[in-house]
């Protein structure tokens, strides 16, 4: 899975657009950083900046703009209406795609070492990278905000986490951290009503509202006079009533602080279910901002599995049944492409290959470009293996005299359905691999030190070449493996496709051997090429193997249909 991860630093600027752009320009420099929204309020004079990519590369672009945002603010003579302590106010992390909260708790403990360090601003972690309990709240560390920083600075107590324990006037400090996603999610009704929208929004909020007394309808208060709240139906969430006049209707909106314990799917059916009970109808939902592709493959599963209808389908499928089950286009087209954060960066640099038409690609095959090749083309081969093994799969979900089968039959559809991404990505990166040799083959060689760079170069590109094709033979070994237990269990009338699937993996396996073992002659440790070379002999065996055996018996089926 790709690591990807979000960053959305504050920036105590948000009236000066050319301010703003000098900090955002610094993010824009660093590569493989996307830049997703640039919000400024002038009242809070701060600006919310969002961007996503690699750690490493999101790590300096972040770093890259709290140095600008150091050099082009002065906190001296800085008012808001927004609480802040520092130029960069707050710098937290979340976990996108590949990326846990413990690894956004290291990010943010890197670069608040390095701001600590290069750029003197004392710098304090909260939330999940919070060193002390009393340093997990944001609004605690912020007490006293920038006008109190200098007194708080000299209060052992408040020694920041990186940097030294002094006053920097103009760029104050900055907290940072990781947290959860945090999804922004408005449900539509039926109605214009303002006040029915906020009766459900009460209802389902994990505040809740004021509990009564179900005789007298009276609040019922505390021994201090104070109402008693009664919680919501759905923990995690925050959520108010509105009337959205340029829709001419009303909604609930709810902040989604954590998808983990509710996600947005759950709060779409509980909100139905609280409308249903009102005479009201939910008419679509509207998502804003971006989401992370998890949630959207969460929520289409969800739905699937509600109609008895099988998982084991592409991503595409998934997340059409979640966008049509959830209303997502009723007031604007919900473009995946545009939507998911994953598709954002994906498209940018990665499937150049496989997003190619067939035709396409065989052109670009057959011409006098050495890339893509036998590299590229057996880890198509085995992509076109795994989607066969799950056809046979979803073929035989919920078919009559396959019922005992039916969960393992889920279970290996969703395994093959995974691998067969694998190999599509596998597909460009071979490709990109030799690309990286080639790269290392034309650096400099004038001078020792050239020379000594080069050849490194050339080791490391070399070796990764070949463990993209070893790689497609340890996955085409494995959709080989399913794809046999689906010639048992599957629908035998798709008996031919989990053969197809099992030759043409196995094809795929033997031409990443061969590609394997064309890059070996150029490693020089010894201890990798005898690795190689024992890996690349026992997969080979193992899938003659189990070839022979389940073709043999595949065909035997075929030519004795009624045996």
């Amino acid at each position: 899975m790709q690591k990807i991860v979000e960053c959305v630093p504050n920036f105590s600027e948000g009236r000066d657009l050319a301010v703003i752009e000098q900090i955002t320009s610094a993010i824009k420099d660093v590569e493989g950083v996307t830049l997703l929204d640039v919000d400024p309020g002038a009242d809070t004079n701060r600006t919310v900046v969002t961007m996503v990519g690699g750690p490493d590369e999101v790590v300096e672009a972040a770093f890259q703009a709290i140095k600008r945002a150091s050099e082009v603010i002065d906190m001296t003579q800085h008012s808001g209406a927004h609480a802040r302590m520092g130029a960069t106010d707050v710098c937290p992390f979340i976990p996108v795609s590949g990326m846990n909260m413990d690894d956004c708790a290291e990010l943010s403990r890197t670069l608040g070492k390095r701001v600590g360090e290069e750029l003197n601003i004392p710098v304090y972690l909260y939330e999940y990278s919070a060193t002390a309990p009393d340093r997990q709240n944001l609004a605690v560390i912020r007490a006293g905000e920038y006008e109190g920083l200098a007194d708080k600075l000299k209060d052992p107590h408040w020694k920041p986490d990186y940097g030294k324990a002094e006053f920097n006037a103009r760029s104050g400090a900055t907290v940072m951290g990781a947290r959860k996603f945090l999804i922004a999610y408005n449900v539509n009704l039926n109605t214009r009503d303002q006040r029915k929208a906020t009766d459900i929004a009460l209802e389902i909020r994990e505040a809740g509202r004021n509990a009564r007394d179900p005789k007298t309808r009276k609040f019922i208060r505390d021994e201090n006079g104070t109402p008693i709240k009664r919680p919501g139906t759905l923990k995690a969430v925050k959520a108010v009533g509105w009337y959205i006049d340029e829709y001419k209707m009303a909604q609930i909106s709810m902040n989604l602080v954590d998808l983990e314990v509710t996600p947005f799917h759950i709060a779409f059916d509980e909100v139905v279910k609280e409308a249903t009970k009102r005479g009201l109808h939910v008419s679509g939902s509207e998502l804003v901002g971006l989401i992370p592709l998890n949630a959207m493959l969460d929520a289409g599963r969800y739905y699937l599995k509600k109609q008895t209808s099988s998982t084991a389908v592409s991503h595409a499928e998934i997340i059409r049944i979640a966008i049509q089950s959830m209303g997502l286009n009723e007031i604007a087209p919900f473009n995946p492409q545009e939507r998911i954060i994953e598709y954002q960066l994906g498209s940018k640099n990665e499937h150049e290959l496989v997003d190619l038409g067939v035709t396409e690609f065989v052109d670009e095959l057959a011409s006098d470009s050495p890339a893509p090749g036998g590299g590229s083309v057996s880890a198509l081969g085995s992509a076109m293996a795994a989607g066969l093994t799950n056809m046979v799969g979803v073929l035989t979900f919920h078919k009559k005299g396959y019922k005992e089968h039916w969960a393992e039959i889920e279970e290996l559809s969703n395994a093959a359905q995974a691998l067969k991404d694998t190999f599509l990505y596998l597909v460009d990166e071979d490709t990109a691999s030799f690309n990286q040799v080639m790269a290392a083959m034309r650096l400099p060689k004038k001078s020792d030190e050239q020379k000594v760079i080069r050849d490194q170069a050339i080791q490391k590109s070399t070796i990764y070449s070949a463990k993209i094709p070893l790689r497609v033979m340890q996955e085409s070994f494995k959709i080989m493996q399913l794809a046999a237990r689906m010639s048992e269990i599957g629908n035998q009338n798709s008996l031919s496709d989990a053969g197809v699937a099992i030759l043409q993996a196995g094809a795929g396996l033997e031409g990443a051997a061969m590609n394997v073992l064309i890059n070996i002659p150029g490693i020089d440790d010894k201890i990798i090429v005898a690795d190689f070379h024992k890996q690349v002999s026992e997969l080979r065996s193992q899938a003659k193997e189990l070839s022979e055996k389940v073709l043999a018996s595949i065909n035997t089926k075929l030519l004795t249909p009624n045996a």
